[in-house]
This record gives C-alpha cells, structure tokens and sequence, in this order.
C-alpha cells in the first residue's frame, strides 16, 4: 500500500470513532453511558421530540444529562459553616467537626437582696467584694456586711454626718475603708467592728478609694489624689493634682501603676503612688469616666468607660499610651469588671436600659446583655473566684449573676482567723 492510498482510507474513514478513549474499563460504566461509546460521546437529544423520546424510554437518566466519566467514590458534602481551611484538612477524614457551643447567659439573677435607701448616685461606688467572700454594702449613711459563704448579714458601721459614698476592701479583705460625702476617709475593721482611723485632709465629698498594699488613696471633689500610708500617724504622703474636677475612679495593677478618671473627662496613668505627675493623659472620652479596671491577665491594659455624654467604652495600653480599641455601648458605664477564664469584659449601665452586657476581649464585640434591673446600675463587683458578680441598683436591689467559670474551683478564699488580722492590725496606725 502506498502512501496516498493509506491517506485516501484515512479520509474515508472520517470522524468514525476507532476505540474508547480515557476508558480503562466498561464495567464501570452504566448502559446509558455505553449508549453514548457506542458511536458519538457526546451524543444528546436535538430536539423536544429526540428529549421527550429518551426520558421515556430511559427514564430520569436521560442521554442529555448523563456523564460518561464520574467519580465512584465522591467526597462528602462538607458543612457550609465551615471555614475554607477547615474543609481543606478534613475533606479526606471521616466525620463531621464538632461546632464550638455558644456562650451560655443566665436569663436571671441566682439571687436578689433588698438595699433599701441605696443613692441613686452615678459617682458613688456602694459596693465592694472582699477576698473573704464578704460583700460590703453602703446604704445612705450605713454600711452592711453581707457573708457569701453563710448567708448572714450584720451593720458594721453608721457614719455621724453625710453618707457613704464609696468603700474598698484592703487585698487581705480583713479591713475596709469607707469615704463619705463630707470627706472623711476611715478604716474599719470588719472581724471586731470598730473603727481603726479617720483621715482627714480632703476638703469635698469623697469620690474613690483604692488601695496598693499599706498606700490607701482617695479621690474627692477638691480635685486631687491622696496618697496615705497607714503605717505612720502622719498618713498624708503626696497629693496628686492632674484632674480639675471630682476624681471619681481609682483603680491600681499588680506593679502599682495607679490610673484615675474624673468628672473631667479625663484619664490619668500614675507610674508610682508617690508619683507627682501622670505619665499619660488619656482626653478622648466626652463625659465623667467612673468605671475603670485593669486586665488581669495583661497588667498594661486598661478598660475604661465614660457617662452619658460619651457611652464608649475604651481599652488602652498603659505603657505607650495608645488606645487599643473602642466601642459605642450605648449608655453610660457605670461599671466594669474583667473575666479571666473566657477573656471577656462585663460592663454595668444606667439610662435606658439598666442592664449589663458582656463583651469580647479584645475585639470588644458584644456577646449579650443580661436585664432584670428597674433602675441604672451604680456598679460593680466580683467575687473571689471571678464566677459571680455583685449588681448594686437605684432600684435598691442587689442582684448577684453567675457569668463567668471560676478561676479555680479548688481556690481557698482567704483566711479569717485571729492571726491574720492581728498581722493585718499591726501596720495599720
């Protein structure tokens, strides 16, 4: 044979198909697929008659949308919720990823307390938790001690002229410290019910307390900071003067770092207790900033939150002075409390709607509100393990909600016996 007579057979044959391309094996193909390897592969009906004609007499599997090639063993269909990565890694593993369970919010309080004659006053701070799981609470001119452990409740004190508008536990949780609306500072202790000091120096309406170790400091209506060492007669340490109005907010961290908000707007960041100016001045809230705390797990970081006018809440870093990330919550920030385990910030609110909403750290997402209160919140606190929180309101209850996981649940809380305030007594003059 030549080769023009080979050419001439091969444009005879024409487009005839000479073998099953790709197709290692016809049993794995179906008869409706062998119909389509018989002449043409791509073989489909060419009209409605032709499509008509191949749905009656094959059924659903008609010529027109039968694939000659498939995947006998397919992948199985992975869940949309999934991320991208995630599907990558498990599309060759059997099962299905377990989905992360929301976060759970009590729908209500575990318990609610009356606090008759509690002030409906957004710079007081009526409420404190001690580390001997006993709840200090500032009713008008009275003080009650209420025990989280058994239950009882007893007065501890009533002050002679004005009421109490802030206290704070000492870290032992043995002594507490109350300021009043005529400017005393005094310190009690809570075991023996008497008092042990008053200091004076402040020439207006206390403010804020917070203590460092053996440094107590007060924030008043004069504008300044006082620094007292309670244990020397001559208490009175330094005075510190950034702020132009009420200090209403003190809070300290681990290293003694001291930050104060006021009526001002303003934050101020003390390096030392004894120090004679901030090392920043935060100015970016519109209204008082009361509410603010430190993260416990980030000594640097600072939670604070403004009044009315503002409704931000602000996180910052301490040691640069840069302001992490904010949001608009709403409402005033009356309070704020930090939980550790879920790394979340609760926050406490007054007008309009009373309630306390959790957020996420540090995104500042929210997670959800918690309601029951009839009036705005005045604050916050929390218990020794971090699990519950204390909601003092201008409806005078005390609301007490479970929110966060304790920090330890085989943590003992702190010692009350005699020799532990004994110690305590002694550096207190």
């Amino acid at each position: 044979m030549t080769l023009s007579e080979f050419a001439d057979m091969e444009d005879a044959r024409g487009d005839v198909c000479m073998s099953d391309r790709l197709i290692p094996s016809r049993g794995t193909c179906s008869e409706v697929q062998q119909l389509k390897l018989q002449r043409d592969e791509n073989w489909a009906p060419q009209n409605d008659y032709h499509e008509v004609l191949s749905q009656n007499v094959l059924g659903k599997e008609a010529l027109s949308n039968v694939k000659i090639l498939s995947y006998q063993h397919k992948p199985a269909r992975q869940d949309p919720h999934l991320n991208e990565l995630k599907v990558l890694y498990s599309s060759n593993r059997d099962g299905k990823a377990t989905a992360r369970p929301c976060r759970h919010l009590p729908q209500s309080a575990t318990k609610v307390l009356d606090a008759p004659g509690i002030l409906d006053d957004f710079y007081s701070h009526p409420v404190d938790w001690s580390s001997q799981n006993v709840v200090a609470v500032a009713l008008a001119d009275m003080v009650f001690l209420f025990d989280a452990s058994t239950g009882s409740t007893k007065k501890l004190l009533q002050v002679s002229r004005g009421s109490v508008t802030t206290l704070r536990w000492t870290e032992s949780g043995g002594h507490l410290s109350i300021g009043s609306s005529c400017g005393e500072v005094q310190i009690w202790d809570a075991a023996s019910q008497r008092q042990l000091r008053n200091l004076r120096g402040h020439s207006g309406r206390i403010g804020a307390l917070a203590w460092h170790k053996h440094m107590l400091s007060s924030g008043c209506a004069d504008t300044e900071v006082h620094q007292h060492d309670v244990r020397v007669r001559e208490h009175l340490v330094s005075r510190m003067s950034a702020h132009s109005d009420l200090v209403c907010g003190l809070d300290y961290n681990s290293e003694g770092m001291l930050a104060s908000g006021g009526n001002d707007n303003i934050v101020c960041i003390w390096e030392t207790p004894t120090a004679e100016t901030p090392v920043h001045t935060f100015t970016e809230h519109q209204a008082a900033v009361k509410a603010l705390k430190w993260c416990p797990w980030q000594r640097h970081v600072l939670a604070t939150g403004g009044g009315s006018a503002d409704r931000q809440i602000c996180l910052w870093n301490a040691s640069s002075g840069r302001l992490l990330m904010s949001t608009n919550a709403e409402s005033q920030v009356t309070g704020i409390l930090w939980g550790e385990q879920e790394r979340e910030l609760l926050t406490a609110h007054g007008y309009s709607r009373n309630q306390l909403s959790l957020w996420k750290y540090p995104s500042l997402v929210k997670v959800g509100d918690l309601e029951g209160h009839e009036g705005r919140l005045l604050g916050l606190a929390q218990s020794p393990d971090g699990s519950l929180v204390c909601s003092p309101s201008a409806d005078e209850t005390l609301r007490f909600w479970r929110v966060f996981t304790p920090a330890s649940p085989d943590k003992a809380l702190a010692p009350s016996n005699k020799t532990n305030t004994n110690t305590i007594l002694k550096t207190i003059r």
